[in-house]
């Protein structure tokens, strides 16, 4: 399933959506074909500069997909974040702390309310049991750093988003190497967060 083909990544726009369109068109893509025994997560990495276009384009991509009869279930962190402290009743109360607290004290507060294991994990299940979907996209993952980390999601979704292709916009790289095995390099510059259990999207065929 994967190909050491040219990098798609660095084509314009309109090239990369043709690529990811007839990918996830692609029975063998919904179906997990070709992964072995690893969780089907895909990392779609573009540069931050990018982002209201990659935005646009997530969008027109869940629209065309589900025009071809591809159920896409698209679940927004920053949107969901808000709706948690919404639900929590402490969203106005950080608004109202923001100017009054330090930066380390906030991201302190916001990262125990936002723990992926215990809170943003279960009201990710909750969406994804509300509605059958053939694709999950997860998006809005620059807008909610450093309150959650990617792979601290992912790693908190391996036993539950496990049935159907997960993938993350991320806005930054995917690198691998040997040395230092997978890392999700946030903003291109943030080189901490190692996770290795999913695929660059752009080097998959389907």
């Amino acid at each position: 399933m994967t190909r050491p083909a040219k990098e798609i990544s660095t084509r314009p726009l309109p090239d990369r959506f043709d690529h990811l369109l007839r990918l996830m068109s692609s029975p063998r893509f919904r179906q997990k074909q070709g992964l072995g025994n690893e969780v089907p997560f895909f990392i779609c990495p573009f540069d931050p500069q990018e982002t209201l276009e990659m935005q646009r384009t997530a969008v027109q991509l869940a629209s065309r997909l589900r025009q071809d009869g591809v159920r896409v279930l698209e679940i927004n962190l920053y949107d969901l974040a808000i709706e948690l402290l919404q639900q929590r009743g402490i969203w106005q109360r950080i608004l109202e702390m923001e100017e009054s607290v330090s930066k380390d004290e906030l991201k302190e507060l916001l990262q125990g309310v936002l723990d992926p294991e215990h809170h943003l994990a279960p009201a990710i299940a909750a969406q994804m049991a509300r509605q059958p979907f053939d694709i999950l996209f997860i998006t809005g993952v620059g807008e909610v750093f450093p309150y959650i980390r990617s792979h601290n999601v992912l790693n908190n979704l391996q036993s539950i988003a496990k049935d159907q292709p997960t993938v993350l916009f991320f806005p930054g790289q995917y690198t691998h190497s040997l040395e230092s095995g997978a890392s999700l390099d946030l903003f291109g510059r943030l080189h901490d967060d190692k996770y290795y259990r999913a695929f660059n999207i752009y080097h998959v065929e389907g």
